[in-house]
């Protein structure tokens, strides 16, 4: 795209929003891929090459396990003691207030061991998690700022509750680049659909559309099922490039009638990249290339597939991979807290797993993982409208955990603190941002 291009528009009609935000100069996200080494193909959005960092780093790619309803930091990773002398009674200082009333104090149902040399404590729910705690960080100090789903995640995921701003992996992809040309820089998998808030929790925002994530459902075993549409049934590879070369002359005259935009950007990238993906993608997707060792060490199910795929996809330089757990919200639990057991099982030792492929393979230390939730849960017992006490827990951004491994994060160790009881984060408070 020609940056005079900015300078031509007709103005015989209403300048819209977008145009004048372009013609300020707050428009030059636009420029984005061009201004990224694109060379001759600039205006079809090819993916951008990687550049040099400007700062020295050692993390050059993120795997997120999101999981996604909120995880209780004090079943999990954050044991309260004190729960258990209150059992039943209210906690000293009374409770903080959260979406829904919350009662008398409520220990965990499971036990925690002192794992790895580090003696870090963890819950027998998460044992292969906790076989390789000595290449994790704990942040036990974890604070967001609203007690509900929604705006929790546009928070984690884009930094801001309420306004439309760019997700993490829109920006990392943004800053960095992607290093193969072939397949999407950020990806984000989460079994049977979308979590809530759907796309907007992967969107680009105000960046070029070519740096939203692609989404892919897990639950299909098949590459066909995974990635569809993406190679014709109907129609050979020459002659989808002479349909693309074709559909490319139309939308640059269509360009040169029009104010810039982003939006076309990238819907000419999407089909650029499709094709490019044809061999690439049915590859990278494909497990069964796997040897057996790996494929057991994983385990069975979508989330073996999932984490399994995902390094794969960073082994072939996608940025950015995110691991939601699985549609909707299933890690809140309000109305018994031992769903979290089953949660954990779905996901413990392909994650373990993960942490040591990825260190087998040299890559954990320039790879950051990263797990958690929206926020976290009360150490008080959720109470029903009518008074009486659930086995569950209501949402907690005052204080909750989430960790991280690899990248150049020393394991092994534990950051921050919340109070006694686990309801505030009270040392080192780490704000989600």
């Amino acid at each position: 795209m020609n940056p005079n291009d900015l300078h031509t528009a007709p103005t015989s009609r209403p300048m819209s929003r977008r145009e004048w935000l372009l013609r300020s100069g707050l428009g030059l996200g636009s420029l984005g891929l061009a201004a990224l080494g694109m060379g001759a193909r600039a205006a079809l959005g090819d993916s951008p090459f990687a550049r040099p960092s400007p700062r020295p780093a050692r993390a050059k790619r993120v795997i997120q396990f999101f999981l996604n309803g909120g995880p209780s930091h004090i079943d999990t990773f954050d044991p309260k003691p004190m729960l258990a002398k209150y059992a039943g009674r209210e906690i000293p200082g009374g409770n903080l207030p959260t979406e829904r009333k919350t009662g008398a104090a409520f220990p965990s149902p499971f036990a925690f061991t002192k794992s790895g040399e580090s003696g870090i404590e963890v819950s027998e729910i998460f044992p292969f998690v906790a076989s390789q705690i000595d290449k994790i960080a704990v942040i036990r100090s974890m604070k967001a700022a609203i007690p509900n789903h929604e705006p929790s995640l546009m928070l984690m995921n884009c930094g801001d509750a309420v306004q439309s701003r760019p997700s993490m992996g829109s920006w990392i992809t943004y800053g960095l680049g992607s290093e193969n040309e072939n397949l999407p820089g950020f990806i984000a998998m989460c079994p049977g659909g979308y979590p809530i808030k759907a796309t907007e929790n992967w969107r680009a925002g105000f960046l070029p559309g070519a740096y939203q994530g692609t989404f892919i459902d897990p639950q299909h075993e098949s590459v066909d099922r995974l990635i569809e549409n993406i190679r014709s049934d109907v129609v050979p590879r020459d002659g989808q490039r002479q349909q693309l070369d074709l559909l490319t002359q139309i939308n640059e005259a269509h360009r040169r009638q029009r104010m810039a935009d982003d939006r076309l950007d990238a819907r000419q990238q999407s089909f650029e990249l499709a094709f490019r993906m044809q061999m690439e993608a049915s590859d990278v997707f494909d497990v069964s290339k796997e040897p057996e060792s790996i494929r057991k060490m994983y385990g069975d199910g979508v989330h073996a597939r999932q984490a399994l795929i995902a390094r794969r996809l960073v082994e072939r330089g996608v940025r950015f991979v995110q691991l939601w757990h699985g549609a909707g919200q299933p890690w809140d639990s309000h109305d018994d807290i031992e769903v979290h057991r089953t949660l954990a099982r779905q996901c413990d030792q392909s994650i373990g797993a993960l942490l040591m492929d990825l260190e087998q393979r040299g890559l954990l230390e320039d790879t950051l993982v990263i797990c958690g939730g929206e926020f976290g849960r009360t150490p008080t017992v959720e109470l029903k409208q009518s008074g009486d006490a659930t086995r569950g827990r209501d949402h907690n951004p005052y204080g909750f955990t989430v960790w991280l491994a690899g990248g150049g994060v020393r394991g092994g160790t534990v950051h921050g603190a919340t109070d006694e009881f686990g309801f505030q984060a009270v040392e080192d408070v780490v704000e989600v941002h």
